[in-house]
């Protein structure tokens, strides 16, 4: 079994895609032995689809997944986790803003927890995204009853079992730390750094996010209230 699978969605990012792979590699090359890059094209319209290809021709490490159409976000990550086969799975985004160095970093929390999520420290984001990010953490861990700082840092490091026990539905992967608790496993919070973006443009704004996030977060609060919790008294 390989040690780590790190799992990007992509969408459109031809531009930034050699810098990420080479970011990635030469993050990991010094301190993972065994590692896959899982890179799940949703439904790109650039040419970012030949590019992985190219770029997978070249690196073994490099597993392609072509959707034929964009799915989304939850999509792309529920087909990354599922062809994954590290002991050990990252997500991170593919714009390069979350520094793929912190995957290191988040390393050796597996040793006492079973998810770490990355908590942006110094954003390089503008105003409107920053106040809108604060008000829909706090938005959703009042809903949710949980306490995330920063449920939507694409920075995430958790075991394989873990990614094994989420049934993702669209618009899930917002809350990957508190579906992990409801079923059952360790969370810890660990600040990750935080860069501008450099190529390519964001593809999520607050208003096409505002309303479904908190429908969302409603969704996610009614399963945590049934979440059937039980043990097995021993002879």
């Amino acid at each position: 079994m390989k040690e780590l699978s790190v799992v990007v969605p992509i969408y459109n990012e031809r531009d930034d895609l050699t810098r990420l792979i080479f970011a990635i590699t030469g993050a990991l090359d010094p301190h993972v032995e065994e590692y896959e890059i899982v890179l799940v094209n949703d439904g790109s319209t650039d040419g970012s689809g030949a590019q992985l290809d190219k770029l997978a021709e070249s690196d073994a490490k490099l597993r392609v997944l072509h959707f034929e159409r964009n799915c989304g976000q939850t999509a792309a990550i529920a087909a990354g986790l599922k062809v994954a086969e590290g002991r050990y799975v990252a997500l991170m985004d593919g714009d390069l803003q979350t520094f793929p160095e912190d995957i290191v970093k988040l390393l050796p929390y597996m040793a006492e927890y079973d998810f770490a999520n990355g908590t942006r420290v110094d954003r390089r984001d503008t105003l409107v995204k920053k106040v809108s990010s604060k008000v829909g953490n706090g938005v959703r861990n009042k809903i949710t009853g949980d306490q995330i700082q920063d449920t939507g840092c694409p920075m995430k490091l958790f075991k394989r079992e873990v990614a094994q026990s989420f049934n993702l539905y669209e618009g899930f992967h917002r809350f990957l730390p508190t579906l992990a608790r409801m079923n059952g496993f360790s969370v810890i919070e660990v600040p990750v750094g935080h860069r501008e973006r450099t190529a390519g443009k964001s593809k999520y704004g607050v208003l096409n996010r505002a309303f479904v996030g908190l429908m969302d977060a409603i969704v996610i609060g009614w399963l945590r209230k049934r979440t059937i919790r039980y043990q097995i008294r021993g002879d």
